[in-house]
């Protein structure tokens, strides 16, 4: 034995265990019902970037992309084929993905672009200027 995990066909419990190890336990920032996304995130240089596997789906019809209350949220959806399969891991169905924005964040003014099976999002973070104010004491 090699020391990998291997998965055993004919034991349907297994390909779930799998996939949570794979993907991470269920969490809260996807909708219930619903697959999560994995994704990478930085803010460099007044720029939030977000970036998202999002492969097999056409970003034109199958990709939705909202920014609310400074909250994005990320959906796309993936259609089965109805060729018969002998065995598939691939997944089906809709995928969500929701990440509060950094503050500041301008979600108006976000772009996105779709290539090699990643979506890229970037939304501009203009630094916030703290400006130092004296405040007088007055006697009373």
């Amino acid at each position: 034995m090699s020391g990998m995990i291997e998965r055993l066909t004919g034991w349907p419990a297994l390909p779930d265990l799998f996939g949570w190890v794979e993907t991470g336990l269920p969490a809260a920032h996807t909708a219930p019902g619903t697959h999560g996304i994995r994704i990478e995130e930085r803010l460099t240089d007044g720029t939030y970037v977000l970036r998202a596997e999002l492969p097999g789906v056409d970003p034109a019809k199958d990709v939705e992309i909202t920014v609310t209350e400074g909250v994005l949220v990320l959906r796309a959806e993936r259609t089965e084929e109805t060729e018969d399969k002998h065995h598939t891991e691939f997944r089906y169905g809709t995928f969500t993905r929701s990440v509060r924005l950094p503050a500041g964040a301008k979600g108006d003014d976000a772009t996105a672009e779709y290539k090699d099976g990643v979506l890229t999002i970037t939304v501009p973070v203009p630094e916030a200027k703290t400006e130092t104010r004296t405040i007088p004491v007055r006697q009373g």
